[in-house]
């Protein structure tokens, strides 16, 4: 069994087994009520059926599979959008929520969070994601942090819209200016790649408002593979997904998928863990590989 203690170690190891990005500043407290770790999960696409992923029908409950075989279970889980793969047919966009709220049912964390993704929302105005997993859109606080959830997907055009970026504005308002605030969104906030829908329309605007805060770190999925950005002193961190890569940011024309390889079927896809220590505001990521468990 591949648990967290045994992550950590193939980290330390090297070999390219784990991939571990230490944020400067971070120093973890042993027993310290403040510290913790969450999971994000991205992009698992349930519904998809499709040369890039063959094995589409498994490789959701093996996630679910490896985040239960951790041997610290973290505070919460997050999936950070494109839960369902998207449909045009209503009543089977509801079928894939539906199952898909089944299989992450068995995960042994109940502090479960969700936002949508595009292919959740952009049909319906995240109709059918509110009826399964809640608002789109919300902020919650855990052990001295500030979390907030930015919903770039429901509007089709790619846009927070100004009756979000109102309420990130008033909800943000609460917040001491050094504060620790992370942001959890779907779509890229800054321009990674228009053409390739790698943006958010007014994005810029959000940015502005979290700007005045200086203790800010942004994680979304979207483009399905580990990318680094910063803005300012504003850190942004996409995340893998659980279906299929996609390439390098620009590096051809169309994003389209690479060839699934039947000899490395979970190449490229993972999750993350984020271990927070509140008072310093840091945050140390680890990536994990999907491997059968």
């Amino acid at each position: 069994m591949m648990n967290r203690r045994n992550f950590i170690r193939l980290g330390a190891a090297g070999g390219g087994a784990v991939f571990l990005a230490g944020l400067p500043g971070f120093t973890r407290a042993a027993g310290a009520a403040a510290d913790f770790y969450f999971v994000q999960l991205s992009d698992s696409h349930w519904g998809y059926a499709g040369p890039a992923n063959p094995d589409a029908t498994h490789t959701l409950k093996r996630a679910v599979a490896a985040v239960n075989a951790l041997d610290i279970a973290p505070d919460f889980i997050i999936f950070t959008g494109d839960l369902t793969h998207t449909t045009d047919d209503p009543k089977e966009r509801r079928q894939r929520m539906a199952e898909f709220r089944e299989i992450v049912g068995k995960l042994k964390v109940k502090n479960l969070r969700f936002i949508p993704g595009e292919h959740d929302a952009s049909l319906d105005n995240g109709a059918a994601f509110k009826e399964f997993f809640g608002p789109t859109h919300y902020s919650f606080d855990h052990q001295g942090v500030h979390f907030v959830t930015v919903d770039n997907v429901s509007d089709p055009g790619a846009s927070i819209g100004e009756a979000q970026l109102a309420w990130l504005q008033a909800d943000l308002a609460g917040q001491a200016k050094d504060a620790p605030n992370v942001v959890f969104t779907h779509r890229p906030l800054f321009d990674l790649v228009p053409k390739w829908d790698w943006a958010t329309r007014d994005g810029a605007k959000a940015i502005e408002l979290l700007l005045p805060y200086t203790n800010v770190t942004v994680f979304y999925g979207h483009i399905h593979q580990e990318n680094h950005h910063q803005t300012a002193h504003i850190a942004h961190h996409s995340a893998t997904s659980l279906i299929f890569p996609l390439p390098a940011p620009g590096s051809q024309d169309k994003r389209t998928p690479p060839p699934w390889d039947p000899a490395q079927p979970e190449k490229g896809l993972g999750f993350r863990e984020v271990e927070a220590q509140a008072r310093n505001s840091a945050y140390r990521i680890t990536e994990f590989p999907m491997l059968k468990v």
